[in-house]
């Protein structure tokens, strides 16, 4: 499943209270996509790990009441649980992380919804993500039980287009985009290694763009950030990145300026167009747009459309949107 799909998926969990498990390997964004779904929707959103967490605090802390009787009493995200009024996602991240035991305290809030004596909020909606077993992320795995309280267990999968949706909207550096448009394979390409080195996924991939954002190219931090084979092919490609044709020139001469010849810098000089697209000028842009093939043209329109959703309401994008609506 896309993060698109995924997050509309979660959306109608959330209003129908349907619980869902989400698996996938590390720095994919499974967290990030539940908080937006809950966000989408409006709803409070409540994260713990259970990886770290003691089988307290999800059965109550042991306590002797003044009549002498013994009892689990609630308390921090619990109590929430058992008193919120409203809306509320309690998601679960890094489930698989987990011991047996507090699975196992875990497992009773999921379903049953009570706890010694305590009743889970009607407003309450589960959510949990974890790794699998191969990922070497500490996951031994989920205890039966707590694997079939859950209505759906769904695998997220990364995609490029959704990724690079994400990163505009997130400021990650348009020469970052266009690395990842043209080397996609680089964007999730996790090796679990016991060794203390990172390799590429989305995670660390946003990391070496915070980097870039900050000014800071060093070969050796983009490959601390994300593995050495990524940091040599990124430096390579900057170097292509800043030798490209003028932007500006090409803006003012969009019929003559010169088209590149090399993919890597085909897919520089579009991220880059697409970045100062604006209604004012997108009828230049496009002009040149279409002098490339027809992929390029196609990453431009989109990607220059989902930066500033604006030229979508101009006369050029709604004439090329026709002519090409076999495409889109």
């Amino acid at each position: 499943m896309n993060p698109n799909q995924l997050r509309k998926l979660l959306s109608v969990a959330f209003k129908r209270g349907q619980r869902v498990l989400i698996k996938g390997s590390p720095g994919i964004g499974k967290s990030d996509i539940v908080e937006q779904a809950a966000k989408d929707l409006e709803f409070a959103l409540q994260i713990s790990h259970p990886s770290v967490s003691d089988p307290t605090d999800y059965k109550g802390m042991p306590a002797v009441l003044a009549n002498g009787k013994a009892e689990f009493l609630p308390f921090g995200d619990l109590n929430k649980l058992i008193e919120t009024k409203e809306p509320l996602i309690a998601f679960l991240d890094d489930l698989g992380q987990a011991p047996p035991a507090v699975q196992a305290a875990v497992m009773q809030l999921i379903q049953a919804r009570r706890v010694n004596g305590h009743r889970i909020s009607d407003k309450v909606v589960f959510c949990a993500a974890t790794n699998d077993t191969t990922h070497m992320a500490g996951v031994s795995g989920l205890l039966e039980p707590v694997k079939s309280r859950w209505d759906t267990i769904v695998e997220l999968d990364v995609k490029v287009d959704d990724w690079c949706e994400w990163a505009f909207d997130h400021d990650m550096p348009p020469e970052l985009v266009a690395f990842i448009r043209f080397r996609p394979d680089l964007l999730n390409n996790f090796k679990p290694t016991r060794e203390i080195k990172n390799s590429p996924c989305p995670r660390t991939v946003a990391a070496v763009g915070r980097w870039l954002n900050c000014g800071v190219k060093d070969y050796d931090v983009i490959a601390g950030a994300a593995g050495e084979g990524f940091a040599t092919e990124l430096v390579a490609f900057l170097k292509l990145y800043a030798e490209m044709p003028n932007l500006d020139e090409i803006l003012m001469n969009p019929d003559s300026s010169p088209v590149p010849t090399q993919p890597a810098t085909k897919y520089a000089v579009t991220c880059g167009l697409a970045r100062k697209c604006t209604p004012e000028n997108i009828e230049r842009v496009y002009r040149y747009a279409q002098r490339l093939e027809k992929e390029f043209e196609v990453c431009l329109v989109r990607d220059a459309v989902r930066i500033n959703k604006q030229n979508q309401t101009t006369r050029t994008f709604i004439a090329w949107a026709t002519k090409n609506a076999g495409i889109l």
